[in-house]
């Protein structure tokens, strides 16, 4: 924004009279990306999922979030902030808190629930610190490898590892998961209000 004020006034400078050349003209404006992401196809996503294939604790978590983000279309900072009492895992739904402190209910599909489950089961208990840091890591469903919560910066960079394998690159955001999920179910005939919700 501030350089294109620059770029603006010095034009309107030489518009006006005021300058006889324009210093900025020489100067790269820059390139705002489209404000709808471009959804992944689902070749793509299967491609990501299945980037996932060792099972120490941290590949476990890996591929439980990117299965989570995908399956509920949740935003990075919800999957983040997930506490193990907003599972119902026997129903496939989870509780995520929204902007503004929305709550809302959403199911998951079973490539999720499988993926939690060995994540719950397999990888999460060798993360669990001898002594918890934080209040409130204890309930975490998603830890970081000293026994934290994983923050939404360090969820970001684990988007960014498996879409780089891939070759994804800088198509692949948790925003792009998040529209792709909604894309991939209006495509498959789920109702729009279902969706919104």
């Amino acid at each position: 924004r501030q350089l294109a004020a620059v770029r603006m006034l010095h034009r309107f400078m030489v518009e006006e009279g005021v300058r006889a050349d324009d210093p900025s003209a020489d100067v790269e404006g820059v390139r705002v990306p489209a404000g709808i992401p471009h959804p992944l196809t689902e070749a793509e996503v299967d491609r990501l999922l299945a980037a996932v294939v060792a099972t120490d604790p941290a590949s476990l978590r890996d591929r439980a979030l990117l299965e989570l983000l995908y399956a509920t279309g949740a935003r990075i900072g919800e999957v983040c902030g997930l506490s193990l009492a907003d599972f119902d895992r026997e129903n496939r739904l989870v509780r995520v808190f929204g902007k503004g402190a929305k709550e809302r209910v959403v199911p998951f599909g079973r490539a999720a629930e499988a993926a939690m489950e060995g994540w719950l089961k397999s990888g999460r208990p060798h993360m669990i610190p001898t002594r918890w840091s934080r209040r409130g890591d204890e309930e975490a469903v998603f830890l970081n490898t000293r026994g934290a919560r994983l923050s939404r910066q360090s969820a970001w960079a684990v988007v960014k590892k498996y879409g780089d394998q891939v070759g994804l690159g800088s198509k692949l955001s948790p925003h792009v998961l998040r529209h792709s999920c909604a894309t991939h179910l209006l495509e498959a005939g789920v109702n729009i209000r279902i969706v919104q919700g």
